[in-house]
């Protein structure tokens, strides 16, 4: 079976449109349908925060229900469940809803607005042994468009159509998606996830893309690229390709593939508009770490002495990450040129502990579990999930590393200051995820 997958230059109004044409995307929706809409909102602030690669833009989106009503479709939901900081938080999404023109997009069409967390999760068996719990309202609708992001991602390597469905599922079966098992890993997880949703359509916003992302952190590039087709996987195979990465390195692409009887291969696709030789790029995935992955580069190349914070593994899940970013932000401040007193920070839920440390500071429920009763280190447990983020202080300050509360105070509003990296650079336009 041959696959059909465009790759198209976004130049403005209409492109959606030519990629969608060429691609036979949406060909088998019916009028009848009941529309589901999933974009990347991955994280939301309050505050202006760097959007570009990070988050769906509201231009791509626009483009995609004015097609669909073209084809005489009134039924169309759109739904993301966005993590925030504290997790029973609604308001953030409202939030998000209203600043990226959604609400004015439910006003001008009769489109449906969903915050997944007020909505109704049913259970599906992944397979044999493991159950998750996905949103009713994607689950059983008829026909499932997916927009995500062109991006890489630190712990995936790149997060396409295929990785944006995880913001489906409610936050007990996120986490349970960061398993220990090797043979049921994230990868695994990933790769299994979007069969038990309904068909329909990929539609890649690459108008920018982002290396080392998923989030604000990352490093975003206005490419102005889309890639659409009806088969979720082919187009991620093709995303993969024009991000610079061979399919075949990726484990859930891999697996997929072989789930399906393909390979990672593009021999089976035809690529419709530009190619991929032309339009690729190289985008890092990787957070760069120390030779020995004991210590990230920045902290290294600072002169960091003291201390081990090895590098991160994917068993480490969404609110561990957003809050791993911050203790090492806190750290390149809290370091004045004096060797800490041999600490070791312990992430996700397999690490082990070196055995030859003073301390051994274990951030989050999972590792606290995992090593709370080991005798022997000097365990500093940084309880909860998500952790607190001034137990968090506490325990650092115990060691003698004296990070400022103050970052932990205003986690909220900490991602404004990435701003600063787009003073001057016109080719980031806000624009693009807004709606008047």
């Amino acid at each position: 079976m041959n696959y059909n997958v465009a790759l198209t230059f976004y130049e403005g109004k209409e492109s959606i449109k030519k990629a969608i044409e060429l691609s036979g995307a949406l060909k088998n929706l019916k009028s009848s349908d009941k529309v589901f809409i999933k974009p990347n909102i991955v994280f939301w602030a309050k505050v202006p925060f760097p959007k570009w690669g990070v988050i769906t833009t509201t231009s791509v989106i626009t483009e995609v229900i004015e097609l669909v009503k073209d084809n005489g479709i009134n039924n169309i939901t759109i739904g993301e469940g966005i993590v925030t900081l504290k997790p029973n938080d609604k308001e953030t999404a409202a939030h998000a809803f209203e600043s990226l023109g959604y609400n004015v997009l439910s006003n001008r069409y009769g489109v449906n607005i969903i915050n997944i967390f007020d909505r109704p999760f049913e259970k599906v068996a992944l397979d044999n042994e493991i159950e998750i719990s996905l949103n009713t309202d994607a689950l059983h609708s008829d026909f499932l468009i997916n927009i995500p992001v062109l991006k890489t991602h630190a712990q995936t390597i790149v997060s396409l159509g295929l990785k944006n469905l995880k913001g489906l599922l409610n936050i007990p079966s996120r986490k349970k998606f960061h398993n220990l098992d090797e043979n049921k890993n994230l990868h695994y997880m990933i790769s299994k996830l979007y069969t038990l949703l309904p068909k329909g359509a990929t539609i890649i916003d690459g108008i920018y893309t982002l290396e080392r992302g998923p989030s604000f952190d990352g490093k975003p590039r206005r490419s102005n690229i889309i890639i659409a087709s009806e088969d979720t996987l082919s187009a991620d195979l093709v995303g993969a390709k024009v991000l610079g990465h061979d399919p075949e390195t990726i484990t859930y692409l891999d697996l997929a593939a072989k789930n399906e009887g393909r390979t990672t291969e593009l021999s089976n696709i035809n690529i419709c508009g530009e190619s991929i030789n032309d339009i690729s790029s190289y985008h890092e995935y990787t957070f760069p770490y120390n030779e020995d992955g004991s210590l990230p580069e920045k902290l290294y190349k600072m002169g960091v002495t003291g201390l081990s914070y090895p590098k991160y593994d994917n068993t480490m899940c969404t609110y561990c990450a957003a809050l791993n970013g911050a203790v090492l932000t806190a750290i390149t401040f809290a370091w004045q040129g004096k060797e800490w007193d041999s600490i070791e920070v312990l992430t996700g839920k397999k690490m082990q502990p070196s055995g030859n440390k003073k301390y051994t500071i274990l951030l989050g429920q999972c590792m606290t579990n995992l090593h709370k009763n080991n005798p022997n280190i000097n365990a500093i447990p940084i309880r909860g999930c998500p952790p607190d983020p001034m137990e968090t202080v506490k325990a650092f300050h115990k060691v003698g590393i004296e990070i400022n509360p103050l970052i932990f105070e205003h986690l909220d509003i900490a991602p404004t200051y990435y701003m600063e990296r787009y003073k001057n650079k016109p080719e980031f336009e806000e624009e693009f995820y807004t709606l008047k």
